[in-house]
């Protein structure tokens, strides 16, 4: 029978089974609070307001309270454990990231397969055996304790390594020697939002003051740039950069790769900065502002003869590679060395003296090779439609590296001679999955307004468009980020079962530069949730699936972005899946760092910019009796990013507000935060009760 359906799955004839669906769920009762606001002369109420005290006695209870039903719901589920065992399957394959060179060593992560979090390898040569330098597995008991950044010296003598404990954004820091595997006694806290940039026998780092509230909703301000010396305490540190005028601004530090520039980028958002040098070889030197305001992204790729190479969308909204000469900063002597093109310049790298450019062509990459002057030689042979990832190579050095990737092409890892532009597979993965049975199509499809917007659809060969096939529509749509073909092990469970995976382009992302970006922010933010809807409603007109097998997934902005169009559009989908969501759009600004995100929303305190958030915000936007999808919200105690509350307050006011029996649940992960560093064991149970919860409410069952 098994090998009757493995058939049908392959000529597209989907076999499903209805599910008895489960009983009425009783929900935990949530108390309401008498608390209003007032924005602007309308008044507003916040009857959840007391779940965003993260450390209240009450708000763990509700916590408990909420995951029991949620569990005990979710562990029901016939064919929940066969899809965890078939997802631990799959998983358990090698993977490697992209080889890098410090000093004469080489450095490369690799995950043996089902190791919570990935290790760190050194080796002397590429001929030679790697060793373990770092296995983060060994910080922890449970594998919550993650690496969330790291530098090598660049005489390759010093590792300096940041930690996460429990997803937290707050980070350490630690330094290890190299040649001995020692750790020193040096320990750094309460970093955040730091890159670690080595100068000599030091290093850059950006930090706050010890918070004196709570460290995981407490508002962020006072953002310092300081200077650590090896093998001194952090009350030692020199303080290299604040500016006391402006509290929500933030720093970051850069280094050039000979360490003669100093760089310090000011942000007070997301996107758009200001940027400082200092010459590092002169004592006396100062920080000069070669770049005011926040309207335009720049970022120092490098400085070649003593002139800095930077990506900027200044005067390019899609991009282009400028030479400044700190000499003659004034932006009449810039000089253009890869102009703007049709597609967006997401990334550079110099190698072997050659500028390897990589652009973003209708959402996958593409590569060029050009001269110091901008002449281009050659290009990359991709392997197709995909993503490049993690380019890595030194100015003075021919053989480089790089990843590559799409929906059914695992990362692989290419060694690329720069001079004979040759690439070779370096480390090819080798998992139980057969991607030749897989097709990715890229459709365009029309939005509310008209505008064309792309979308890759995932799903066996020869599939039948019948309405009736389990999909999964994925988006975020904003902060200029971009969603380019990966490689998703949890997206197999659902592929193997001859469902679909479908992902749109929407506005507000990077995809096509600074226009598609601002397109779908602030006043015009409605854009995203009307492609997202267009998206839903391509994939239905077009017989790939139906609303009773059709769920959305996002997570942070896509939170919002699934919170905004189930409340919208409720009829559209069988499913929701808001991920660790901005809920609440009144109130997002006053937690930890989200007055930085004001660029891409704006914030309730203007009154113009209220008028639009109330008309989207998830929370305030859901009404008494109408039936939404069944809903798996999912967050983090630890999420420092989006506090919980956010997920709190709007699961507490839907399951008030739920007109039908579909399941309204939280499942609410334990010394976890907002994604980043989740440990492995971790992922797959989440992802086995995501598609779980999916197909249960789809009332579609699995074969295994």
């Amino acid at each position: 029978m098994k090998k009757l359906l493995i058939l049908f799955i392959a000529m597209g004839m989907i076999m499903t089974q209805r599910c008895d669906q489960p009983v009425s769920v009783k929900y935990p009762e949530t108390k309401t609070v008498d608390v209003t606001d007032d924005y602007h002369g309308t008044t507003i109420a916040d009857p959840y307001r007391w779940l965003e005290d993260d450390k209240s006695e009450e708000t763990a209870a509700w916590v408990e309270a909420q995951n029991k039903v949620t569990f005990g719901y979710l562990e029901q589920i016939p064919f929940r454990e066969d899809i965890k065992n078939r997802l631990t399957q799959i998983w358990d394959y090698p993977k490697y990231s992209v080889t890098f060179k410090k000093g004469d060593r080489y450095f490369y992560f690799k995950n043996d397969g089902m190791q919570n979090q990935s290790v760190l390898y050194v080796q002397e040569s590429l001929e030679d055996t790697a060793r373990v330098l770092l296995d983060p597995n060994l910080l922890s008991e449970d594998g919550t304790v993650a690496l969330s950044g790291y530098d090598v010296s660049r005489d390759g003598k010093y590792l300096a390594y940041g930690i996460s404990r429990g997803g937290s954004d707050w980070n350490e820091i630690y330094i290890l020697e190299i040649e001995s595997g020692k750790t020193l006694d040096d320990h750094l806290m309460w970093i955040k939002f730091s890159g670690i940039a080595w100068h000599g026998d030091g290093f850059y780092y950006s930090r706050y003051d010890e918070p004196t509230g709570s460290e995981l909703s407490g508002k962020n301000e006072y953002h310092k740039v300081f200077y650590h010396k090896t093998g001194t305490p952090q009350t030692e540190d020199m303080l290299i950069y604040e500016n006391k005028e402006f509290p929500l601004r933030n720093y970051a530090a850069g280094v050039t790769d000979d360490e003669k520039f100093l760089i310090i980028y000011e942000t007070e958002s997301t996107s758009g900065n200001a940027m400082y040098i200092k010459d590092l070889t002169k004592q006396e030197s100062q920080f000069e502002a070669i770049v005011d305001g926040f309207d335009h992204d720049f970022t120092v790729i490098d400085d070649y003869d003593g002139k800095l190479l930077v990506r900027t969308n200044y005067e390019a909204p899609k991009y282009q590679l400028i030479q400044i000469d700190p000499t003659q900063k004034e932006q009449s002597n810039w000089k253009t060395i890869l102009p703007e093109q049709e597609n967006v310049l997401e990334n550079v790298t110099l190698v072997g003296g050659k500028i390897v450019a990589e652009y973003m062509k209708d959402a996958y990459s593409q590569a060029f090779i050009y001269d110091m002057t901008g002449t281009q030689t050659g290009s990359l042979d991709l392997p197709g439609i995909g993503t490049l990832a993690g380019f890595s190579g030194k100015k003075e050095e021919n053989i480089a590296f790089y990843g590559f990737t799409s929906f059914t092409f695992p990362t692989t890892i290419y060694k690329y001679d720069i001079e004979k532009n040759e690439s070779v597979v370096y480390r090819n993965p080798e998992l139980d999955f057969d991607p030749t049975a897989y097709e990715t199509k890229q459709v365009f499809y029309e939005s509310k307004d008209g505008t064309k917007v792309p979308m890759f659809i995932v799903h066996k060969k020869g599939i039948a468009l019948n309405g009736n096939n389990p999909t999964l529509l994925y988006g975020y749509g904003g902060f200029n980020i971009s969603l380019t073909p990966g490689f998703s092990v949890t997206r197999l469970i659902l592929l193997e079962q001859g469902g679909i995976f479908a992902m749109p382009n929407l506005r507000g992302g990077g995809e096509y530069g600074k226009e598609w970006h601002e397109a779908g922010t602030k006043e015009r933010k409605q854009n995203v949730f009307d492609d997202f809807i267009a998206a839903a409603e391509y994939l239905i007109e077009n017989k790939y699936t139906s609303p009773d097998y059709l769920a959305v997934q996002g997570g942070s902005n896509g939170g919002l972005l699934v919170g905004a169009v189930m409340t919208q559009r409720p009829d559209l989908f069988q499913v929701a899946l808001p991920a660790v969501g901005v809920l609440d759009m009144l109130r997002y600004h006053l937690f930890t760092i989200g007055w930085a995100w004001a660029t891409d929303y704006g914030k309730s305190d203007v009154p113009e910019e209220f008028e639009y958030l109330i008309k989207y915000s998830p929370l305030h936007n859901l009404k008494t009796g109408t039936c939404y999808p069944a809903t798996l919200v999912t967050t983090a105690d630890h999420d420092d990013r989006v506090v919980p509350a956010h997920s709190f307050k709007f699961i507490a006011s839907l399951q008030q507000h739920q007109g039908c029996s579909n399941p309204t649940l939280i499942r609410i992960e334990t010394k976890a935060g907002h994604g980043a560093g989740k440990p492995t064991s971790k992922v797959i149970e989440e992802y086995a009760d995501v598609y779980a919860f999916i197909f249960y409410n789809m009332g579609f069952k699995p074969s295994f």
